[in-house]
């Protein structure tokens, strides 16, 4: 079996062509994304053949849970299938377009070109979700919510070990708790504190959670705990997911650039629409598996 590994500023994946493949990808993606027996991604991501899209995407955390949706995974996505002419309409002689299907619903992706290569890829995220049903997230007895002033965004406040953390919660596809922070981002336990925050039991589906500090009103530095991942270099919907709540608390203006460890993100939304990610993309090596085990 045939893969390539791309990444988005430093987040990794495995992309595979599964249009006529079928493996356990639970096992496989537990095999394939560890970091130092195997290939070592942040996810594996399937092309697989839609009926109401130009490509699906599935997307699988190493720790073989299934995800709905991933901004740089979409974008690593899109690179892979225009480059190996999977299926593409191209917009332009330097650009092209895609519609992909995911469990969190239709995103369209639009590929910037440099010669025949994929260079920078922008996606559509949709709209954020704002209503705790939908992101989902359940009131427990320690937990305190409240609206912020003239914003829709809700507020919690939670305990985790002896730090008292405020954040806010939405949805892109995938649900999010973001934290802002007045010291830098770097000073801050994630790796002792994500986890926590992640499995906390008002998140029932678990949760994505950032930490970021707004440096100006077109600057945000950010870190990423993923779901079923860990820390990652970076995370697209972490990114707009961090911008949309800097907008709503009026931190900030309507794009903005997320610094992450991995690079910088740049995310656009006017209050209204869908959400615009865009970022660079790239190829970093291609293999072949040499069992249905992944075996590398």
């Amino acid at each position: 079996m045939k893969f390539s590994k791309l990444q988005a500023t430093g987040n990794d994946f495995i992309l595979v062509d599964a249009r006529n493949v079928e493996q356990d990808w639970v096992k496989l993606t537990q095999t394939m994304c560890q970091r130092h027996f195997g290939i070592g991604a942040d996810g594996l991501i399937l092309v697989q053949d839609s009926n109401i899209a130009d490509l699906k995407m599935r997307i699988f955390n190493p720790d073989g849970s299934e995800a709905e949706v991933c901004g740089n995974g979409l974008r690593c996505f899109a690179k892979y299938a225009i480059e190996r002419d999977i299926t593409s309409y191209q917009l332009s002689v330097d650009s092209y377009q895609l519609k992909i299907e995911t469990l969190s619903g239709i995103r369209e992706a639009k590929a910037y070109m440099s010669g025949n290569k994929v260079k920078r890829v922008e996606v559509n995220m949709g709209r954020p979700r704002l209503e705790s049903e939908q992101i989902p997230v359940t009131f427990t007895a320690d937990v305190i919510a409240s609206k912020a002033k003239q914003s829709p965004v809700i507020s919690y406040k939670l305990t985790v070990d002896n730090y008292q953390l405020s954040v806010f919660v939405l949805s892109m596809g995938n649900p999010h708790a973001v934290s802002f922070l007045s010291q830098p981002v770097a000073d801050f336990p994630l790796s002792e504190i994500g986890p926590k925050v992640e499995r906390h039991p008002m998140f029932p589906q678990r949760t994505n959670f950032e930490i970021a500090r707004v440096l100006t009103r077109g600057k945000i530095e950010a870190r990423v705990w993923e779901r079923g991942v860990g820390e990652t270099l970076a995370c697209g919907s972490g990114a707009c997911a961090i911008a949309i709540a800097a907008q709503l608390l009026n931190y900030t203006d309507n794009q903005v650039d997320i610094i992450l460890r991995g690079g910088v993100l740049t995310v656009f939304w006017d209050k209204v629409g869908e959400v615009l990610l865009a970022g660079p993309v790239e190829e970093v090596f291609s293999g072949e598996t040499e069992n249905a085990k992944g075996k590398s």
